[in-house]
């Protein structure tokens, strides 16, 4: 079980994950060494998947974002595997979502420009077959913190 201490810490680690151990202590009213075993154990327990650098896309040169909506008529779990394998070797695609309602998949890419999306488009549809791919290119970023709450644990 979790108290506000963990979550607290949670919370610190998705604000700035190089935040020192002795400055996360001060913070939530731990010692050092009663803070870093919590931030192992949470860890150890799987709620820390993993700790990662944000990179700036602008300096990276991918501040185009494009949203993909899929729809195949295959649901077979061969067309799903072969999908899977699609997204992941293609690094442009961030992420995949698989969808209730009309829309099968949704997919996040982000490009140098809106022309290299034919490039991808390009990669997909000749790997797979799709009854029908809709693009949409995102003119702001309103929100994206990555944060997800703690406060539901």
């Amino acid at each position: 079980m979790l108290d506000d201490r963990d979550r607290r810490l949670l919370a610190l680690l998705q604000e700035n994950a190089e935040m020192s151990v002795n400055d996360m202590a001060e913070t939530v009213a731990l010692s050092v060494s009663a803070c870093w075993r919590r931030i192992k154990r949470l860890g150890d327990e799987g709620y820390i998947r993993r700790r990662v650098a944000v990179l700036d896309r602008r300096k990276m040169n991918v501040p185009t974002t494009i949203f993909v909506l899929i729809r195949t008529s295959d649901h077979s779990t061969e067309w799903t595997d072969r999908f899977r394998r699609a997204v992941a070797d293609i690094p442009e695609i961030t992420e995949t979502y698989r969808l209730t309602g009309n829309i099968d998949y949704l997919l996040k890419i982000v490009l140098p420009d809106v022309e290299h999306w034919d490039t991808i488009y390009k990669r997909l549809v000749t790997r797979l077959n799709f009854f029908d791919v809709s693009s949409y290119i995102s003119m702001e970023e309103m929100k994206a913190t990555g944060v997800i709450p703690t406060s539901y644990i």
